[in-house]
């Protein structure tokens, strides 16, 4: 899926500045970002993965993940017509191995509550899916053993 190549290429490049990343986190009911980053000193960045035209005009939520983040940015590939995205938000032009900042995003910093409650949201979440990781694994070959009948 183009999305999720650009998601794993912005991951990538955002560790190389000691973002930690989680993938389709759900800061509130009702919204879902492609990718949520954590910053060294507590930042949070949302940035969302556009593939095509058509997947950014039928985009109508992303200004709602303004109050969510310190900075939001759009990922897309070499290919994508920048012009479209407002200059007002950050850029990232992403492939499914790496990515390059374009364009920073400018600054809104959260408010320490927000910040505070989101941050232990992602740790939450990231460690609730490595238990998922850890528990899958002995599932897997308890399935391959014994087989339902």
């Amino acid at each position: 899926m183009p999305g999720q190549a650009l998601a794993r290429g912005v991951c990538r490049h955002l560790r190389q500045y000691n973002f930690l990343t989680l993938e389709e986190f759900v800061p509130i009911s009702g919204l879902r970002v492609d990718v949520m980053a954590l910053g060294p000193k507590g930042e949070l960045w949302v940035v969302e993965c556009k593939s095509s035209r058509a997947d950014f005009q039928t985009d109508s939520k992303w200004q709602g993940y303004l109050e969510w983040c310190d900075r939001y940015f759009w990922a897309v590939d070499a290919n994508f017509p920048t012009d479209l995205l407002p200059d007002s938000t950050g850029l990232i032009v992403a492939d499914g191995y790496d990515g390059e900042i374009i364009r920073m995003g400018p600054e809104s910093r959260l408010a320490a509550a927000r910040r505070k409650k989101l941050t232990l949201k992602f740790a939450r979440n990231a460690a609730d899916r490595l238990h998922g990781f850890r528990d899958l694994k002995p599932q897997l070959k308890y399935q391959a053993k014994f087989p339902p009948t």
